[in-house]
């Protein structure tokens, strides 16, 4: 299909390209900051249209001179570097910057600079966790007196108290135990506006459900005593967004089939539950599409039968008859296999004033695809606080060329001055957008 018409003008008075259906998929190179891309569930292609190709990018270091790309308007700096694989990034009600060093099983605790450019202060704030992701402080009020870590076989909590830069304590264990072992290992936490149910997300333990088996005692006897579309076996409890009371207790699945919902947020005007997500691989290039999407309690999103609502997975032909017709479409379909991580809402004033309300997401990057893509944090378009399906490449220039990228965008997080700051864990650093 063609451009849509009617582009919109970035800052400075560029049009922006605004593309749609096939031409919205494109690839790396034609990434660039302020282009919109809508897809829908009618522009899929079916089943293994192309081959599905390995394409594991190499992270190299960073060129002399290169920086990410940011539309007309704003700017970019290296705000932190030399960080052991960054991932999510939180910002405490007191403007210090929490940072998941996953692989080093630490949080890190950044302090900004009364301009907010730089870190006058870096510590470690607790180490010797499992596998740390998720960070949410509670209540979130203004005041918590709690941070949550979801470690990827737990969540624990830290006492706390504003501008704490070591925890106090060791850690309280809030939920001793979560699906954990084999496939996705991130784990993120959130707490309902109302603060009295924290949300878990728990990516699926395989690509597309390859060793669920056969439900126990049947699938008629399964799906009456359990929540729609919920999955059995070394699945059970997986792909799914988990709900507690506060303290760990009372444990439900909020939702289902949402495959590996690695970035887990609260949109702050609705108080409604976002995932980021990604989607399963090995269907060719173009298919699935990653999503961010709202999360309904009670909705099942396809995974492993369907996809983007009515698509029948062909590897579970048939499997599921009795799910047909009640499989939630996802709101904002992305480029295939772009990897979607870190989710934050913009509520602050530093950026224009349409701004407000929008979300970012960090998309870590390709690998299943011949065309390589993501590798950059995309603007998720809402209206009104609903989600028009549009996004828009915000933040790119992280690819060397089609077998080399320097940067894998992870965590974003909008700092108490309202810049937005992006983590990526390849080369160990944390970039400041501001306007």
């Amino acid at each position: 299909m063609a451009a849509l018409t009617a582009a919109p003008f970035l800052a400075g008075g560029t049009a922006a390209a605004e593309l749609k259906g096939k031409e919205a998929y494109g690839s790396w190179q034609s990434d660039a900051p302020g282009t919109v891309r809508l897809i829908r569930p009618e522009d899929l292609p079916r089943p293994g249209a192309t081959p599905s190709a390995a394409n594991v990018s190499r992270v190299v270091p960073r060129p002399d001179n290169a920086m990410p790309k940011v539309p007309a308007g704003f700017e970019v700096a290296l705000f932190a570097q030399g960080l052991s694989g960054p991932r999510v990034l939180r910002t405490a009600p007191n403007g210090d910057i929490y940072v998941a060093e996953t692989r080093a099983n630490r949080i890190r605790v950044l302090r900004p600079s009364e301009d907010g450019s730089k870190p006058v202060t870096n510590e470690i704030f607790a180490e010797r966790l499992n596998r740390p992701f998720g960070i949410a402080f509670y209540p979130s009020d203004g005041d918590p007196q709690w941070i949550y870590v979801a470690n990827t076989d737990s969540v624990v909590r830290f006492h706390y108290h504003a501008g704490d830069l070591k925890a106090s304590k060791p850690p309280e264990t809030v939920v001793a135990e979560l699906p954990h072992g084999y496939g996705h290992s991130t784990r993120d936490v959130a707490f309902t506006k109302d603060g009295k149910r924290m949300l878990v997300s728990v990516g699926s333990a395989g690509n597309d459900g390859e060793g669920i088996g056969q439900p126990p005692n049947g699938l008629t006897a399964w799906a009456s005593a359990h929540p729609l579309g919920a999955a059995w076996g070394e699945e059970t409890d997986r792909a799914a967004v988990l709900a507690f009371d506060p303290d760990g207790k009372n444990k439900t699945l909020y939702a289902t089939g949402i495959r590996n919902c690695v970035g887990l947020a609260i949109q702050p005007e609705t108080g409604t539950p976002w995932c980021s997500t990604n989607e399963r691989d090995g269907l060719g290039d173009d298919l699935v599409p990653d999503y961010v999407t709202r999360v309904k309690e009670g909705g099942f999103y396809g995974w492993p039968w369907f996809y983007i609502g009515e698509h029948q997975d062909p590897r579970h032909q048939g499997a599921r008859a009795d799910l047909k017709g009640k499989v939630t479409v996802p709101d904002v379909l992305l480029q295939p296999h772009s990897a979607s991580l870190g989710l934050v809402f913009y509520e602050a004033s530093q950026f224009p004033a349409e701004y407000r309300g929008d979300a970012f997401a960090a998309e870590h990057g390709s690998w299943n695809r011949s065309k390589r893509t993501g590798y950059k944090v995309i603007r998720i378009r809402l209206k009104d606080d609903v989600p028009t399906g549009e996004y828009e490449d915000f933040v790119t220039g992280f690819v060397v060329n089609d077998r080399e990228v320097w940067g894998r965008p992870v965590g974003v997080t909008v700092a108490r001055d309202g810049s937005l700051l992006v983590s990526e864990d390849g080369n160990g650093t944390i970039w400041r957008i501001s306007h």
